[in-house]
């Protein structure tokens, strides 16, 4: 009788472990990582709104905001993040290097462009020796859109790389309203609040760089999530397109929730979201663009063609 009694206590042990290992792998959990500006204010919508969790009210949703690309890739690397949201230059850079995520989305197009004072430059020429450039990091959309035009215009797409300083967009306004540095190559709210300020103007303008629309920001998921959470990965995707419709359609109330979610008055929200090249959308533009141009400059060396980093 004990013994039947052990064999008994033995199987509901190995019972309740096996329940309990199954519906831990059942928990499923995304963790997204954003960045800092008013091109991610779809990504505020779908937080406020609570669009995945409508869609998958049993997973796990965590948001993280980062500082810049280099995060996001170290979080991916160490696992702590399954999609994330960047440009589309340091997301090909990474993807040359081997980073094993794709794009899985567009999110928005956004006015960029390098602005001066007006009093100090009038053209490019007009950059010295000593003159100060200021751009998020090497490697940037911003970066890249500089060499575009440069190259455009004097056929060497690094001839500013020596007055390049690496400042974080905040820190670059202040730099180049303060009279510090010469140029700031940024985007919104900055470029806005720069460039409206007497005195100050965009030199070069990112559509102008590029020749044609483009997104600023893109989606990415790793190739793990893609593949394991199936079902969550689609519904992602649909939260985030529920939210993009609803900042288009629906623009008193994206102001009253981005007005907080910003820390921002809402009449210059709204003035800031709704200028002309503020767009928010899911297509991927200029993506070959892009990649022609840093291939014929052997900033990537690797990638064939766009179709091998979109899933």
């Amino acid at each position: 009788m004990t013994r039947v009694i052990k064999v008994i206590l033995l199987l509901c042990i190995v019972l309740c472990l096996n329940v309990s290992c199954h519906n831990k792998k059942d928990v499923s959990s995304i963790t997204i990582a954003e960045q800092y500006g008013l091109a991610y204010a779809p990504l505020q919508i779908m937080k406020a709104k609570k669009y995945l969790e409508e869609l998958q009210p049993d997973a796990k949703v965590t948001w993280v905001k980062l500082a810049n690309t280099a995060a996001i890739r170290e979080a991916v690397l160490s696992g702590d993040v399954d999609t994330g949201f960047l440009g589309i230059p340091p997301f090909l850079i990474a993807c040359d290097q081997k980073m094993p995520w794709k794009i899985a989305t567009g999110l928005s197009q956004a006015p960029l462009g390098l602005v001066v004072s007006d009093a100090d430059i009038r053209k490019v020429e007009d950059f010295g020796p000593h003159t100060k450039l200021a751009l998020p990091q090497p490697g940037s959309i911003q970066h890249i859109l500089l060499g575009m035009a440069l190259q455009n215009m004097f056929g060497d797409y690094s001839m500013l790389d020596n007055r390049l300083v690496s400042m974080k967009h905040p820190d670059g306004m202040n730099a180049l309203l303060g009279g510090s540095i010469e140029g700031h190559f940024t985007s919104p709210p900055y470029i806005f609040q720069e460039s409206d300020q007497e005195g100050f103007s965009v030199l070069i303008s990112g559509e102008q760089a590029m020749g044609e629309p483009f997104t600023f920001i893109v989606g990415m998921a790793t190739e793990e999530f893609f593949e394991k959470e199936p079902e969550l990965y689609r519904d992602y995707l649909s939260a985030l397109d529920k939210a993009v419709d609803f900042i288009n359609t629906n623009r008193s109330e994206s102001v009253r929730i981005l007005a907080e979610a910003y820390g921002m008055e809402e009449d210059i929200l709204a003035d800031y979201l709704y200028r002309p090249g503020m767009v928010f959308e899911t297509e991927i533009r200029g993506l070959d663009r892009f990649l022609g141009f840093m291939k014929e400059q052997n900033i990537v060396k690797n990638l064939e063609n766009s179709g091998d980093v979109v899933f």
